[in-house]
């Protein structure tokens, strides 16, 4: 887990509400995987989607066609209103302090995977975390993988619990870089809600689209999911 976007879940907290605050029109942010679009408010909702899963908004980014974005940028043509649908996950819930937050995130995601392969089950996709309570010295957070399909028990070794991923609405950025620099991207985050309007529920989500489980590792993709208030 990262020091920084948890040190930001605790400003939301102390503000009493996470409202998340908006993004000037120059800049912009594209998607690791399949770049998505953001409809603006009003449009049609794009299919259902879900954090772990494969499945991205049909590519429309500026930058789908092979140039790299500008760092850690989110804007309309690069962020996506999702439905999110729940999934079967294997989960472990803990805490970690901030300072250690990113390698106690990724040490725990690990424990659940290991508890996947011991069961025999399947993974089916990108692992995730879901950031919870917090105070001033640390923070509690679920640390998912899904499965593709939910076996007999809802309990695997080493306390890993089966449960569904979370779902509602929820709007997707894309962190480019290292975790120790995603202030930055969840500052330009809060801009963009806040110009459009729009209020987050306490929660949000960050899915790691690749294996590193250094805090400064410059290579670090990880989507980051804002959950909507429902109006």
């Amino acid at each position: 887990m990262r020091t920084g976007s948890i040190k930001f879940l605790h400003w939301l907290a102390l503000a009493l509400g996470l409202f998340l605050v908006g993004l000037a029109a120059s800049h912009g942010r594209a998607f690791a995987q399949s770049p998505g679009e953001v409809p603006a408010a009003g449009n049609s909702p794009p299919a259902p989607a879900s954090p772990g899963g494969d499945t991205q908004p049909a590519p429309s980014s500026p930058f789908g066609s092979g140039s790299q974005p500008p760092p850690g940028v989110p804007s309309d043509a690069s962020a996506a209103t999702l439905e999110l649908t729940p999934r079967t996950v294997a989960y472990l819930h803990a805490t970690a302090k901030w300072e250690d937050g990113f390698k106690t995130v990724r040490g725990e995601l690990a424990k659940v995977s290991a508890a996947i392969k011991k069961a025999g089950l399947t993974p089916s996709g990108h692992p995730f975390a879901q950031f919870l309570e917090t105070d001033d010295k640390s923070f509690q957070f679920d640390a998912m993988v899904p499965i593709a399909e939910k076996p007999a028990s809802n309990e695997l070794s080493d306390g890993v619990k089966i449960g569904e991923s979370p779902s509602g609405k929820a709007i997707k950025f894309l962190h480019r870089g290292s975790y120790d620099e995603i202030d930055s991207t969840y500052d330009l985050i809060t801009a963009f809600l806040d110009e459009k309007g729009l209020e987050s529920q306490n929660r949000f989500i960050e899915e790691y689209l690749t294996d590193t489980t250094e805090p400064d590792d410059a290579n670090l993709e990880a989507d980051i999911y804002v959950l909507l208030k429902q109006l």
